[in-house]
């Protein structure tokens, strides 16, 4: 049974336990792997995914997103409503349009921070995909460009503080490492 298999059992295993919703959350630092782990698990569950890239207010809003993520999509969705959440545009630096997230059976909420002490219990599952800081930035840059270093470095720092004050690695129900790929 590969890795994917795992994951895949346990969340159709698990309790929902936001409202009707099996809450799988992936969290882990930026270039670890962590979207690339949302896209299988959504294929082989038929999940929806939420990008936290979608909810940050640009590289200052990781300590900002769990309100928003709380109040637009966890909090309607736990009710039985859906969820409704605004678009940040990272190009114009500045909140879009919005988008509607109907009631699913699974949610996958992929980004950094997406499993803090404030979620108390309410994932099905949580798992921190991790790799190490070079990896990780090398990863980032050939996505964003070099242009983008110096936020990059920030991001990793307020990183860092984040998932030390969240205590993250020690609370995942699962820890992967982002270098080894997925079958």
């Amino acid at each position: 049974m590969t890795t994917l298999d795992v994951l895949v059992e346990r969340v159709r295993s698990a309790p929902a336990r936001l409202g009707t919703v099996r809450l799988v959350c992936v969290d882990g630092p930026a270039g670890a792997g962590k979207s690339t782990l949302a896209a299988r698990l959504a294929e082989h569950l038929g999940a929806a995914v939420l990008h936290l890239d979608d909810l940050y207010e640009g590289w200052s809003g990781l300590d900002r997103v769990w309100d928003r993520l709380e109040a637009q999509v966890l909090a309607p969705l736990a009710a039985g409503r859906t969820g409704r959440y605004q678009r940040y545009d990272w190009v114009a630096g500045a909140f879009a349009e919005w988008h509607d997230l109907p009631v699913p059976p699974v949610l996958v909420v992929e980004g950094c921070g997406s499993a803090p002490l404030a979620l108390a219990g309410r994932a099905s599952l949580v798992v921190l995909v991790d790799a190490p800081p070079d990896v990780r930035l090398a990863r980032g840059l050939a996505r964003d460009g070099d242009a983008l270093r110096d936020h990059w470095l920030r991001w990793m720092d307020l990183e860092a503080v984040h998932f030390a004050r969240e205590r993250t690695r020690e609370r995942a129900d699962l820890v992967l490492d982002g270098t080894v790929p997925l079958p």
